[in-house]
């Protein structure tokens, strides 16, 4: 096994001699077997090698002994090791996120600390030394990835699930399965720790890992998590190949302020366009991360509007539609959106249409995205966001669905269970009668639950009762 991980290493050219590696060790059975393994091979491939663990002041107790474990089995194995520390409850209330994305902000920033303490500035030539994060995911991981984006809505990339390496970090064990893992510590004596959270289903992923996979694995096939890990590498390629053919066709397309789209550019493949725009979106908002397909079918579409029309995209882009073709840039179109027009496409849409949001999922519709969490509730800052709403999930007792204004239609606007008309809402708020029909609504039967952007029913808001909340989070592609 220790073979295969140092071919893999090289075949995928994750470091080389005189890189330094900080690997990840939170005490689970990945993280110690990689630990074990690169110290295995450290000599042979001539690379600095330390742990890294992060506590993020969460488990109480068994925090603190899956670092004292941890510190234990690097002094023993003549590993250096450093620990950082982290009070990611307060953090995240502080922040207004969850636990599980501030967990991800501070070890980023904890390695980030790291590098800067090993001496290491953030860019180097590739001939030189590199400061590398060795992150311990395997391939039960990475089928488990696979078939969480394939269920949320995903493109090759998503479905690509974990890359071997890129931007600084290396997965050296990737190549593994969990099974393997576990028998590989088992064989060497060698004591790891289970964090209890990851023997909960409350998460999706834990869920996919204790009943989607192994369900798979027992009527299906045994194999499928091999086969998913080789089928993820092809469309890991494929994406690769698309995103260089995007990239070239993009290249033609750089203006001073953003990028033009014309004549050539629309002649090409339309799997081809959709790989620039999206290169498009990154190097223009710095990342990828809020730009879905979704937006891309939006840019695209501008072409066919009349000159002087646009869009409104993530991260203060636009599209607008020119003489020459269109625009994609930063700047803004003389005459922009107003406040209650950002929140709608101009187009009518008739009332008898719905859009069902899938709970917990993804819904993309002529409106926008809207996505949907399910979680506990334990005393959390609850979001005050205007496009993400917290529900109380066990009172809502119809399906949730995305529409426009119909007869009868009502909020509840205070706590003593008080109705209002929509339409009294709308009057009441000034919004335009033109637009009226036109802005969505989040209702479950005749009840509003929210006006994405504005108010939401009081009947739903969190208690000290609630027991499982629904987040709900729009994001808006505006036609004007």
């Amino acid at each position: 096994m220790i073979e295969r991980v140092k071919k893999y290493i090289r075949e995928n050219h994750m470091l080389k001699a005189g890189d330094m590696v900080a690997a990840g060790v939170s005490g689970g059975a990945d993280s110690i077997a990689m630990l074990h393994i690169l110290k295995c091979i450290q000599h042979d491939m001539g690379f600095e090698l330390e742990a890294v663990h992060i506590h993020h002041g969460i488990r109480g107790e068994e925090a603190d002994r899956d670092e004292s474990m941890v510190r234990k089995i690097c002094e023993e194995w003549e590993i250096p090791f450093e620990v950082y520390h982290y009070p990611v409850p307060e953090l995240a209330k502080e922040w207004k996120l969850g636990e599980e994305e501030t967990g991800r902000i501070v070890r980023k920033q904890a390695f980030f600390r790291e590098r800067e303490r090993m001496g290491f500035p953030e860019q180097k030539t590739e001939d030189q030394p590199q400061f590398l994060v060795a992150l311990a995911h395997n391939r039960n991981d990475l089928a488990e990835t696979m078939l969480h984006h394939l269920a949320r809505g995903t493109g090759l990339r998503g479905l690509a699930g974990i890359r071997p390496c890129g931007d600084g970090i290396i997965r050296p064990v990737l190549c593994l399965e969990r099974r393997e893992i576990v028998n590989y510590l088992k064989e060497k004596g060698i004591s790891y720790i289970t964090d209890s959270t990851n023997l909960s289903d409350e998460y999706t992923r834990n869920r996919i890992r204790h009943h989607v996979l192994p369900a798979m694995e027992k009527e299906i096939n045994p194999r499928a998590v091999e086969h998913m890990a080789e089928t993820a590498r092809m469309l890991a390629a494929a994406d690769h190949y698309l995103l260089e053919k995007g990239s070239r066709l993009l290249s033609g397309c750089e203006r001073k302020d953003g990028y033009l789209f014309e004549g050539e550019f629309f002649r090409e493949d339309q799997i081809i366009q959709e790989y620039a725009v999206l290169e498009a979106f990154g190097k223009l908002a710095g990342k990828r991360k809020d730009f879905t397909a979704l937006h891309v079918e939006q840019v695209l579409s501008v072409s066919e509007k009349g000159i002087g029309r646009y869009i409104r995209l993530p991260q203060n882009l636009y599209a607008v539609r020119q003489y020459e073709g269109v625009h994609l840039g930063k700047t803004v179109p003389r005459k922009a959106p107003e406040s209650t027009e950002s929140l709608v496409k101009r187009e009518k849409y008739p009332a008898e249409d719905f859009w069902e949001i899938p709970v917990p999922g993804s819904l993309e519709c002529p409106f926008g995205i809207f996505e949907a969490k399910i979680f506990s509730y334990k005393k959390q800052k609850i979001e005050e966001k205007k496009c993400t709403k917290w529900f109380d999930y066990d009172k809502i007792k119809n399906s949730p669905c995305v529409r426009t204004r119909r007869q009868g239609d009502f909020l509840v606007v205070n706590r003593e269970g008080g109705r209002k008309k929509l339409n009294r809402i709308f009057i009441d708020e000034k919004i335009p009668a033109s637009l009226r029909d036109k802005i969505p609504v989040v209702a479950a039967g005749s009840e509003i639950l929210w006006i994405p952007g504005g108010r939401m029913n009081e009947q739903y808001k969190i208690t000290s009762t609630t027991g499982r909340v629904l987040e709900l989070h729009y994001q808006g592609g505006v036609l004007a």
